[in-house]
């Protein structure tokens, strides 16, 4: 044999050592730390759908049979009649038509007040990011410094202002009380998600000639589609499911949805429906829960985008 057939030889790898496993040894399948995790997701999961799933049953019984008391058990009968009463002849204090009116009041209430909160905080962050100007860090700090104040410390002198405005006890009152306290938190979203974009960006749109409004709604606006959509289920989500500002500031007339059910389920006046009651309930929460339930994943994303950098 030849030092050069003798050298290649020695080189190549036997194939006991080209099949032998290289690098960290699988975990099994079953061990007792995922057994742990599975089981502490288990009892989430149970605690938060139980409550959940009474509510479903119930409402789908009718009062005979919720009277037996057994909560947990399926309809013998399933009756969509608690469905139809709470949305459309319930009685809600003096009037009795149902949840329809608070629900196209919470409607009228959340688009305008979604569409001018995001508009104006977007702006705010984008403009605090990307454009200092003097007293910036001053004016973010007090905008934060407001998102921790508690409502009812404010309640009363909002009602001053609304009422020399002219606004008080209608649908512009609260849609002007919305935007106000959604501006802050989103505000600090919108500046950390901003602040977290490649400055580059920035700078080469300066160079083409790009001012202030051809940056954001060119550059930044087409970019920030995740961070909007958290802004969108926030507001959405905590204005629907608003009761203290609707219930002083929109009026007898303007009450949203949970202000009506609050009037359904504490009515003392005839017999205690409880499926009416259960009906309304899920009536009231289906519209967050219906945002949560398609627009999640993109929650997730933009929630971490936005706290990249602070």
């Amino acid at each position: 044999m030849t030092v050069e057939s003798y050298e290649i030889t020695r080189a190549k790898p036997s194939k006991s050592s080209a099949k032998e496993p290289s690098g960290a040894k699988p975990l099994r399948r079953i061990n007792p730390t995922r057994i742990m995790l599975y089981s502490v997701l288990l009892v989430a999961a149970v605690y938060y759908l139980l409550p959940l799933y009474v509510m479903m049953m119930t409402s789908l019984k009718g009062l005979p049979e919720i009277r037996l008391g057994n909560i947990f058990a399926p309809p013998m009968e399933v009756t969509f009649a608690p469905w139809a009463k709470a949305w459309d002849t319930a009685c809600t204090g003096l009037y009795c038509e149902g949840l329809k009116v608070g629900f196209w009041n919470s409607v009228r209430i959340t688009i305008p007040s979604v569409i001018m909160s995001i508009t104006i905080a977007s702006v705010n962050g984008y403009a605090l990011s990307n454009w200092k100007f003097k007293g910036s860090e001053v004016f973010f700090t007090i905008l934060i410094f407001g998102s921790f104040i508690p409502y009812q410390v404010m309640l009363y002198p909002l009602v001053i202002v609304t009422r020399e405005l002219g606004i008080f006890g209608s649908l512009q009152g609260v849609i002007f009380i919305h935007t106000i306290f959604g501006m802050p938190i989103l505000t600090l979203l919108f500046r950390n998600y901003f602040a977290a974009l490649p400055e580059e960006l920035f700078k080469a749109a300066r160079v083409d000639g790009a001012g202030f409004w051809g940056i954001f709604l060119k550059v930044l606006v087409p970019m920030s589609a995740p961070i909007f959509v958290v802004a969108v289920i926030l507001q959405v989500t905590g204005i629907w499911n608003d009761f203290l500002f609707g219930v002083i500031f929109a009026g007898v007339k303007n009450f949203p949805m949970t202000v009506q059910l609050n009037n359904i389920v504490n009515t003392t006046q005839g017999v205690k429906e409880y499926n009416v009651n259960m009906a309304a309930t899920l009536l009231t929460g289906a519209v967050p829960l219906a945002v949560y339930f398609f627009s999640g994943r993109f929650f997730v994303r933009g929630v971490a985008a936005g706290a990249v950098k602070g």
